[in-house]
């Protein structure tokens, strides 16, 4: 590990850390970085792997901007040295945190930090806190049997989503910087008794707390009420100020602010077809962020049984169906970790359906808004979607192409009668199904399309809504550009080989994931049928 000292003398701005959860909480006594249960502790400290030849790939200048940061300093030696984590900053206090967790429905016990490292808390301009955290930077002492490293294909899945989820307006943590270690990884990535060498990576995670809902399951479950005392104290003062001092009432109004958040989060999953593949209460972020991209994907043939988590194949715990009773789930596992504060289970209940409402609000919204519709209305539109639901499964649909075509669709608002075939009906739609429907699909599909066409009528005539207005409404919710699987495989195979130009022509693309960019169009496409069994452009494993 590099001294504090920069040896190349060049900048990096005057970057201010302000550690708190490291002051206020307590961190393991023993200071030796080996496997082991960490006990009466939140954290322990740790040093990142000496990496041997650290590369920068790219960083994201929408996340420096928040870390004050100019380009200058994000293409500099220094910047790489100390994202890879051979260099420490003056008050970067480098540690690993205690949490356990759920896994696949089941309490895994002692989890924490095995591939994370926290530098410290960076305070902005604006008084804003982010933690940097680097992933894949070495062991620590929840690393179990691993090794606390991570490869160039995660890392950059793990890099470009963040930015993309970003983008696409979904709560998330962010990514400021991808780079190359120097060194190979060995990973078996089919789990078949083949591993191979990869490159070796490491991605600078930003956000403003990775507290996890394991955070607080690790202390209940020890028994251990002090130290979930101070955890959730501290969790209050620092990311949720706004509701007072803790005590037990603030407690339950943290958990429903939580449920808030995460209800919030998962609607917005659904609404442009993300499936995260791995909600364990490990993977749950207590800001309703979305964390961890392992084995994630969107949907191409809209089925909402598809799960891209090989692991969960069999019993589709985490398919793109179930996130939303999955995420409540996980929320009534929160609800238990804070009973021993709380003493009382009808406020802990009263906070789930706190969930349940505010879910099915903004899934009501945006299933409108993604139809051009200015609002909900539930006498003519809970058929309509659950109907278009439907019609979706018909013929394997391209969820995206989908939607985004649907803008297209003329209405003829000022026509009493349509007498277009169903054939001319489905037309601007047809880019999204991978087969050419039955006539009996196509019968169905155009079905669906008269019934809308009355319903944007019917809008027409409530609030004076037309083609023009509709179409600019659906454009905003239902993307034209996400990153598909075998998008990020070409990029990571590019990538492999020296040539990292595709993964900073889709962090481009990405940026802008609602704007047309006719110069990009081809990536507004169906999955490719080399892609649909190829390891990587469909399902992943949780190899990294």
């Amino acid at each position: 590990m590099t001294d504090t000292k920069n040896p190349q003398g060049e900048p990096l701005g005057q970057l201010t850390f302000d550690n708190r959860l490291l002051a206020h909480l307590p961190a393991d006594p023993n200071p030796e970085n080996y496997p082991h249960q960490v006990e009466r502790a939140a954290y322990s400290r740790v040093h990142p792997k000496h990496a041997p030849a650290p590369k920068l790939v790219a960083y994201a200048k929408e996340v420096a901007e928040l870390l004050d940061l100019t380009p200058d300093e994000c293409r500099s030696e220094t910047f790489t040295q100390v994202f890879t984590g051979n260099q420490l900053l003056p008050g970067m206090d480098p540690h690993a945190t205690c949490y356990g967790g759920h896994q696949f429905g089941h309490w895994a016990g002692q989890l924490g930090d095995g591939r994370a490292i926290n530098l410290g808390d960076v305070k902005n301009k604006c008084g804003e806190h982010w933690t940097l955290q680097l992933k894949g930077a070495g062991p620590t002492p929840y690393s179990r049997t691993a090794d606390g490293l991570a490869v160039l294909r995660s890392s950059v899945r793990e890099f470009l989503c963040s930015e993309a989820m970003h983008h696409l307006g979904v709560p998330t943590t962010r990514a400021l910087s991808l780079t190359l270690t120097g060194e190979q990884v060995q990973r078996d990535m089919f789990y078949d008794g083949n591993p191979q060498w990869e490159p070796g990576a490491v991605v600078c995670r930003v956000a403003p707390s990775f507290t996890r809902f394991g955070h607080f399951e690790i202390f209940t479950a020890r028994g251990d009420t002090e130290l979930l005392r101070q955890m959730v104290d501290f969790t209050v003062r620092n990311d949720f100020p706004e509701l007072g001092e803790p005590g037990r009432d603030t407690y339950i109004a943290m958990l429903e602010e939580v449920c808030r958040r995460t209800a919030r989060m998962i609607a917005h999953w659904m609404r442009v077809g993300f499936v995260h593949g791995v909600m364990n209460t490990d993977n749950m972020s207590i800001l309703g962020l979305t964390i961890d991209y392992g084995p994630y994907g969107w949907l191409e043939g809209y089925d909402p049984d598809w799960t891209p988590n090989t692991t969960d194949a069999q019993g589709r715990r985490y398919r793109f169906g179930n996130q939303p009773q999955v995420a409540l789930w996980n929320l009534a596992q929160l609800a238990n970790a804070l009973y021993p504060l709380v003493d009382e289970v009808e406020p802990l209940k009263a906070a789930l359906d706190v969930y349940r409402t505010e879910y099915q609000s903004c899934s009501q919204r945006d299933a409108a808004a993604k139809l051009g519709l200015p609002e909900f209305r539930p006498d003519t539109d809970a058929d309509l979607i659950s109907d278009l639901q439907q019609v979706l499964q018909l013929t394997e649909t391209d969820m995206t192409i989908f939607y985004r075509s649907l803008a297209d669709f003329d209405a003829r608002l000022e026509d009493t009668e349509d007498d277009r075939s169903d054939l001319e009906l489905i037309d601007p739609v047809r880019p999204a199904y991978y087969q050419e429907p039955t006539q009996g699909q196509q019968q169905r599909i155009a079905q669906w399309l008269r019934r809308y066409r009355e319903r944007l009528i019917q809008e027409k005539v409530l609030t004076g809504l037309d083609q023009e207005s509709r179409q600019e409404r659906m454009n905003r919710v239902n993307p034209k550009y996400v990153l598909r699987n075998y998008m990020a495989q070409q990029a990571i195979d590019a990538a492999e080989q020296g040539d990292f130009t595709e993964v900073h022509r889709l962090l481009e693309l990405l940026r802008h994931p609602y704007d047309e960019q006719p110069e990009h169009h081809a990536y507004f496409a169906r999955r490719p049928e080399w892609a649909r069994q190829r390891a990587g452009c469909s399902m992943l494993s949780c190899s990294s």
